[in-house]
């Protein structure tokens, strides 16, 4: 008989922002690679990304950041914890900003900064 490898993945409880990143100016192609947009003509000026956890914080992260400013929903996943919007720079960084403070104060999140490229 063989030796197997049993492995145990652990998922550890925990309210916390792990990733809040805005990409301002991204090529065209990464909107097409994402399936934000069909063809590289149509673009908007910044993407944000945000991962959370309890990952079905991301719908409420969704909620805040498309009501915080005029951003447009590009993805979220009640089951990854991730969100992405899309807006102009300055639509992106209001919903960040505010999205951001919802969950630290409001849900008890340890939050992250927010970085930029």
């Amino acid at each position: 008989m063989q030796d197997k490898m049993r492995i145990v993945q652990e998922l550890v409880p925990g309210k916390q922002v792990t990733l809040a990143h805005i990409i301002a100016n991204p090529d065209p192609l990464l909107y097409v690679k994402l399936g934000l947009v069909a063809d590289e003509e149509t673009r908007v000026d910044a993407i944000a990304i945000l991962t959370v956890t309890p990952a079905e914080a991301a719908v409420i992260a969704a909620d805040v950041a498309m009501k915080s400013s005029g951003v447009e929903l590009g993805f979220v996943d009640r089951f990854s914890g991730t969100l992405i919007v899309t807006g102009t720079v300055s639509q992106v960084e209001s919903a960040m900003e505010a999205t951001c403070r919802y969950l630290e104060d409001k849900i008890g999140c340890t939050v992250c900064p927010v970085t930029r490229t």
